[in-house]
């Protein structure tokens, strides 16, 4: 097959990629806007290299004439998540949309690889729109949490090193790391609140800050610099405190100060 041709078949895929991508980061950023948590905390893709589709492609005995066909993860999406509970939910909305058709799902969480490998993958047909026409394509999506990827990064590296004869102590070395994994996993589920309420909170006290420095920023230009100065060091004074419910309150203070200050100007 020649160079060119591959080119073809592979810009479609490269297309996909990039509008899942942004698809799903559109995801995240719309749980921000309304201030939620979002069961999505990271994105990437990647098309196959013409090399890893070759081996595959001998690996598996398919003809090139049936790789797009028969070989389905051409296009990979990879959904990482903070807690065993997100996959799930991330799972829930890929079903619900209308623009991906579920072809097939492999549930490797509940049900690990012998390896102890664990993640969720979602085949879909997804449309993209080409010059020549509309092209229906396979797409992989695996979604699995920072530590499932951590592992399962680390054990791709060493079967494309070792080529599937990896040795049985550093086999063995990998079972018990994807154990320690699991234990991981299981104890992040157990303060998941916890844990989501110091993230919450620690996004709630950013918010509050930018507010004020905004405020303090503008001020310099309609304000007395003299007064700017004060609620700057009070600000500080507040800050170092760390108090949210302060912050809140010098917050809505700056915010009247500001509202006559710009009262002020336009007369």
């Amino acid at each position: 097959m020649e160079i060119q041709l591959w080119r073809e078949i592979l810009a479609p895929y490269t297309l996909a990629v990039d509008e899942l991508v942004v698809k799903f980061n559109h995801i995240i950023e719309e749980y921000r806007q309304v201030g939620a948590y979002s069961p999505v905390e990271q994105v990437t893709g990647r098309v196959k290299t013409i090399s890893s589709i070759l081996e595959k492609a001998q690996k598996k005995n398919i003809d090139l004439n049936d790789i797009e066909d028969k070989i389905d993860d051409i296009a990979g999406i990879r959904i990482i998540c903070q807690f065993v509970e997100d996959i799930y939910k991330v799972v829930d909305i890929i079903r619900q949309r209308s623009d991906m058709t579920i072809i097939r799902e492999q549930d490797y969480i509940d049900n690990k690889k012998k390896s102890g490998y664990r993640s969720y993958h979602i085949t879909v047909y997804y449309d993209v729109e080409t010059l020549k026409g509309t092209r229906k394509l396979q797409v992989e999506i695996q979604i699995r949490t920072l530590a499932m990827n951590f592992w399962a990064t680390i054990e791709h590296s060493l079967q494309y090193k070792y080529k599937q004869n990896m040795p049985e102590h550093i086999r063995q070395r990998l079972t018990s790391a994807a154990e320690a994994i699991l234990i991981l996993d299981r104890e992040m589920s157990v303060v998941r609140d916890e844990i989501m309420d110091a993230q919450n909170s620690f996004k709630i006290k950013a918010n509050i800050v930018a507010d004020i420095l905004t405020n303090i920023q503008n001020l310099y230009k309609i304000a007395n610099k003299q007064e700017v100065i004060k609620i700057q060091d009070e600000f500080f004074r507040i800050y170092q405190v760390g108090e949210r419910e302060e912050l809140e309150k010098f917050s809505k203070e700056l915010d009247l100060i500001a509202q006559r200050y710009r009262a002020q100007s336009l007369h």
